[in-house]
């Protein structure tokens, strides 16, 4: 019948963005199940038990150019004027070149963290760019791969230092001269672990009573002060010294390994990396070289692989809670890893000599500044600074502080008769004309002559940046292709599915994140006045209705900037509610063997004692030992903590039991919501008897992964919990904040807000459906081949599927490693490797994909079928065959070649593109030698050769 113009054709296309197989692929998917329709398929999978009562109703959902008319309303309610409040914030410019390429750019903000290095060579490199650039800065011989933030990262170096301290006292020093923020976090963390926490001046330190101590280079007030003497004092005791120094300030100041620092942390974000009302920013920390081991976070390190070529891969301690539960020594399962890239190429872009003059002109017109203010007759300390000062105003304080926002100036409110001014890349002249002009003071007759007011004995000494890639031909082109090159040795979203069980890599659609990039979101001070704030008090508020919405909870924090900071966060906030009903004594908390890693680790960085539970033969929680346990514990009791579905892949039907018993004894339920992307819509925890869950915005809420982080882990609360989330030292609260800002990462949460808004409820309800779909469809498809491990009761799973290859091991000598780098030959990132099952793979498509590539990836795995049984059936050897030496790369091609297997069987396996195949970087990475020899910093090309040998 021919098309008629007048006829109405109705198209979804907020949800044909977000969920690929189109209404006639996935009737295809639904005839190959066997089941009747969508909703017939989700009562197979979701318990009728558990399902929610009413729908998401959001209203009509917004499209594209509606939503970016929503944003931009909401946009212009932020009032962005110069914000000179410092406190570790800073205004920077990020190089246009930076911002298109990295930032604003898929391949590199959808990328996967580099679990599997063959496919992450481009950001292993960057990565070590960054950590080689943290080293030179900071004088200490080894950095890690970034952290949350300033003030986690100076609590990271307080939990470092008591572990390798030799002084077994129990008390910390930190210097009153630190930023609030970071003093607050480290109580924070400190609390519930017994240590003291003493601030005070530097001249107060008594090193015998602690067992090491954090100074602020320069002072939170501007103090540049040489802690040589405090730190060698430390030493005679067996304490340690750590650091939060301003990177920019160590290109002119004496670095902290020149004052004797065992660690030294700060933070990048003025390389480059705008303000964002907060976050994100890659936060570093740098030791010593016998330190290594202690380091939290993720390191980056040089290795070679099976052809003796030079290959980067994450080092020693990556993931140690997976592998020490409670005994880990952090629970730090993400870090910024895309903010950390940006500042790298920051350093790259500018180079030694481009980042002191970046510092010195700042200064130069600090100097200015203070000069013409103390003319004027104001008192100005301290004397001597880099880029920040303090003015005595008295009475006039308000009226000041009103006077430069008419100036379109915020300056810092110190106590009640000082503020605070602190310079940046961005103040120009007419930046310092304004704050005369609040003052009171005419510009017109400023001395320029340029003045230097440093410490002469704190000037640095040392060179830094020497290694050639930060001397590299600046040239926009030069440094573009470098990006593009990089770019080009990673495989991510962009280029294909990456099908981790429990990641959840789904579209970061181009709409959602276009906002992040305007100066509304992204050039705001976390501390500016909330009345310049209302376009992110709007976004915050209406996210976080949706997401109590989501979850059936009563209040939301959104503090916690990843996920195992929610953890962290949502147990302190139960921890805090049992102290006050006087329950000190509740700390024991049982965790299922199949919890995620870091479960374990957070509940032992609350002061926790962990009890495990045994899984039943099904997978899930062995309801008899959840019993046991919990009546043992009795009134000490704290809590449990469970993952919903089930880390296994099932809706467990046992969930409000597990509840039940555990409120029974007085404790409380946590749910981890790395699963909640087979939930929403369809189940609610906090109407499954939850008390408190943590949500992977980066994850069900589409913020981009970034190769390893940014990430955000807001908390969900009943409301008995409510009044003992996370508060801050700038928007108050009963409790003690968990991240630097308010909000953690703030300017990520318009991409989570713009899903919302674009999906509507029913939306994002059929995304989940879709997801379970997805995943049921490539079990089925696979079934023969592999085997499921764990269905529920009606043979369905969830959104993910743990695909069992351990008996591979004794029939043909693979493992699971081996599969998983021959799926790289085939153009894909490998499913999760060995957990919650070792020797396994766990599946998780999402509802992003297509039909067609989960087809793809079938294909490829059916492949990968046949040639183990090839292996099985003697036609190939067990040694010399295309699993064993995956990953092909072009340079296997074009060898002598001397393998009982084809080229083309080799490089162009099924699932492999013909014209666009991806070619892996390198061959398969030796990590033993890596931890071996290790060298984490850029090395040497003869260096390479000499390990190599």
């Amino acid at each position: 019948m021919a098309f008629q113009p007048t006829e109405y054709l109705p198209y979804d296309f907020a949800n044909r963005r977000h969920i690929g197989p189109s209404p006639a692929e996935m009737d295809r998917m639904l005839a190959l199940l066997g089941a009747e329709s969508l909703e017939a398929l989700i009562d197979d999978v979701v318990p009728r038990s558990i399902r929610q009562d009413a729908p998401l109703d959001w209203g009509k959902p917004l499209s594209e150019r509606e939503l970016l008319r929503r944003m931009r309303e909401t946009a212009d309610r932020n009032q962005v004027l110069t914000s000179l409040i410092g406190q570790g914030y800073h205004g920077t410019v990020t190089p246009p070149a930076i911002q298109r390429n990295i930032f604003e750019n898929p391949a590199w903000y959808t990328a996967y963290t580099p679990y599997q290095p063959e496919i992450s060579q481009g950001r292993l490199e960057a990565l070590l760019n960054y950590q080689t650039m943290i080293s030179d800065l900071t004088g200490l011989e080894i950095a890690n791969a970034s952290l949350l933030d300033e003030a986690t990262a100076c609590a990271e170096a307080m939990t470092m230092a008591k572990r390798v301290a030799k002084s077994k006292a129990q008390a910390f020093f930190v210097d009153e001269n630190c930023h609030p923020q970071n003093i607050a976090v480290i109580r924070t963390r400190a609390a519930p672990l017994d240590i003291e926490v003493i601030v005070g001046p530097p001249a107060a330190l008594e090193p015998v009573r602690v067992f090491g101590a954090l100074f602020q280079y320069p002072g939170t007030h501007g103090e540049i002060r040489d802690v040589t003497p405090e730190i060698a004092a430390l030493h005679e005791v067996g304490a340690i010294a750590a650091v939060s120094a301003d990177p920019l300030a160590l290109t002119l100041l004496k670095e902290p390994g020149a004052m004797g620092a065992d660690i030294a942390v700060g933070s990048t974000q003025r390389f480059g990396v705008p303000m964002g009302y907060g976050g994100p920013h890659a936060a570093y920390m740098a030791t010593r070289e016998s330190y290594k081991r202690a380091l939290p976070g993720r390191l980056v390190g040089v290795s070679v692989d099976s052809h003796g070529n030079r290959a980067y891969r994450l080092s020693l301690q990556t993931r140690e809670q997976h592998i020490r539960r409670e005994k880990a020594t952090s629970n730090i399962c993400t870090a910024q890893a895309l903010l950390a890239v940006m500042a790298s190429f920051y350093a790259v872009f500018h180079g030694p000599e481009g980042l002191k003059a970046i510092a010195q002109r700042i200064h130069r017109k600090t100097v200015r500044l203070a000069r013409k203010l103390e003319q004027a007759g104001f008192e100005v300390q301290p004397r001597q600074f880099f880029d920040t000062i303090t003015v005595e105003v008295g009475l006039m304080q308000r009226s000041l502080l009103q006077a430069a926002v008419r100036e379109g100036v915020n300056l810092r409110r110190i106590g009640t008769t000082r503020v605070g001014i602190t310079l940046d890349e961005l103040s120009r002249p007419d930046t310092l004309e304004a704050v005369w002009a609040a003052f009171g003071l005419d510009a017109a007759d400023d001395d320029m002559t340029p003045e230097y007011r440093l410490p002469e004995g704190s000037l640095r000494e040392t060179s830094y940046l020497d290694h050639e890639v930060f001397h590299m031909n600046r040239a926009e082109q030069e440094m573009t292709r470098y990006m593009r090159r990089l770019a080009d040795r990673d495989l991510a979203l962009d280029r294909a599915m990456i099908p981790l069980g429990s990641c959840t890599m789904k579209l970061n659609a181009a709409a959602e994140m276009m906002p992040v990039s305007w100066a509304e979101f992204s050039q705001m001070h976390p501390f500016v006045p909330a009345d310049q704030a209302q376009g992110y008090a709007e976004v915050i508020a209406d996210l976080s209705d949706k997401l109590c919405d989501v979850t059936g909870y009563d209040a939301i924090s959104m503090q916690p900037n990843s996920g195992a900071q929610g953890e962290y966060a949502g147990l302190l906030t139960i921890a805090a509610w049992h102290r006050s009903r006087g329950d000190d004594d509740r700390r024991i908390c049982l965790i299922p063997v199949s919890a995620h890693g870091t479960n374990p680790a957070s509940a032992h960085m609350v002061g926790w004692d962990v009890v495990a539970v045994r899984s039943a033969a099904n997978g899930d929680i062995d309801l008899d030992d959840f019993r046991a346990r919990a009546e043992a514990a009795g009134d000490r009791l704290a809590g449990c903590m469970i993952t919903y579905p089930s880390t296994h892949g099932v809706f467990e039907e046992t969930v409000r039991e597990i509840c039940e018993i555990t409120h029974r004894h007085g404790g409380q339920v946590y749910i981890d919501g790395a699963n909640m992307n087979a939930m929403v819509g369809l189940s609610r925890p906090g109407d499954l008897g939850g008390d408190v869950s943590h949500l992977n915005l980066h994850k069900t809420f589409c913020i981009p992964h970034g190769g390893g982080g940014p990430g955000m882990g807001p908390i969900g609360v009943k409301a008995h919990l409510a009044p003992f989330l996370p508060g801050h030292p700038q928007t108050g609260g009963a409790e003690g904040p968990v991240s630097a800002a308010p909000f953690g990462s703030p300017s990520l949460l318009p991409i989570s807000w713009a899903y919302c808004l674009m999906m509507g409820g029913e939306g994002m309800t059929q995304a989940t459906r879709v997801a379970i779909l997805n995943a049921n469809y490539i079990a089925r498809r696979l079934n023969g081949a592999f085997d499921v491990l764990y269905t529920g009761p009606t043979g369905r799973i969830a959104h993910e599927c743990i695909l069992d290859t351990r008996p591979f091991e004794k029939s043909a000598g693979i493992t699971v490693e081996d599969i998983a780098k021959r799926l790289m030959d085939c153009g894909f990132h490998a499913p999760t490797m060995s957990w919650p099952v070792a020797g396994t793979l766990m599946v998780e498509p999402t509802e992003s994909e297509t039909k067609a590539e989960l087809d793809r990836f079938c294909d490829a795995m059916l492949a990968i079928r046949a040639e183990i049984a090839d292996i099985e059936e003697g036609r190939i050897d067990r040694q010399n065959n295309p699993l064993k030496n995956a990953p092909h790369t072009m340079e296997d091609l074009v060898r002598d070649w001397d393998r009982p297997y084809s080229r083309e069987q080799a490089c162009f396996p099924p699932g492999a593109f013909r014209v666009d195949k991806y070619w892996p970087p390198v061959n398969r990475v030796d990590n033993v030698h890596g931890d071996r020899h290790l060298i984490c910093t850029c090395p040497p090309m003869e260096t390479l050769v000499d390990a190599a040998e």
